[in-house]
């Protein structure tokens, strides 16, 4: 399953390496963790079974609204345009979230607000593609590893 969520996310242009990226810009000042560590993290967030469902539920659901199988009009043109109030693409993404703590969370809401890196070309709205739920599951990935280094590091 793992690989099947890294190949579905590499066919929708994020490779590993982007997302370590987004690690790396949360850690910015806190921690510096290596390349290899903060890639790790990812590896490992993925790896969990609950990320997985995620990330191919969202997935799936931005290709579906692509090639207009939603038949409701009213959720197509929501998902179409990530209308803003919408909400679930980001419910979905607090689920990666809840696995890695209250800190996971305030990431999450970090880098949702700023979209940085690979977040912000996902999040640009070009025509035909949608990446309603990709955006925040990226997002939701990347504060999760960022937690889970945070969580191993000593204090005291």
């Amino acid at each position: 399953m793992y690989f099947r969520c890294i190949e579905l996310l590499e066919s929708r242009g994020v490779k590993i390496d982007d997302i370590v990226e987004c690690v790396a810009y949360l850690q910015k000042g806190y921690d510096l963790s290596s390349t290899a560590v903060m890639r790790e993290a990812v590896e490992n967030v993925i790896r969990k079974r609950e990320v997985q469902h995620a990330i191919i539920t969202g997935v799936y659901l931005d290709m579906a609204t692509e090639r207009k199988e939603i038949k409701d009009d009213y959720l197509y043109h929501i998902l179409a345009s990530d209308y803003s109030l919408y909400g679930v693409d980001e419910v979905l993404a607090y689920g990666i979230c809840n696995l890695y703590g209250s800190i996971a969370l305030t990431n999450f809401g970090y880098i949702d607000k700023d979209k940085p890196c690979i977040i912000k070309s996902l999040n640009s709205k070009v025509d035909g593609v949608c990446n309603t739920f990709l955006d925040d599951i990226v997002g939701a990935i990347a504060a999760s590893a960022a937690s889970r280094i945070a969580h191993g590091v000593k204090i005291l």
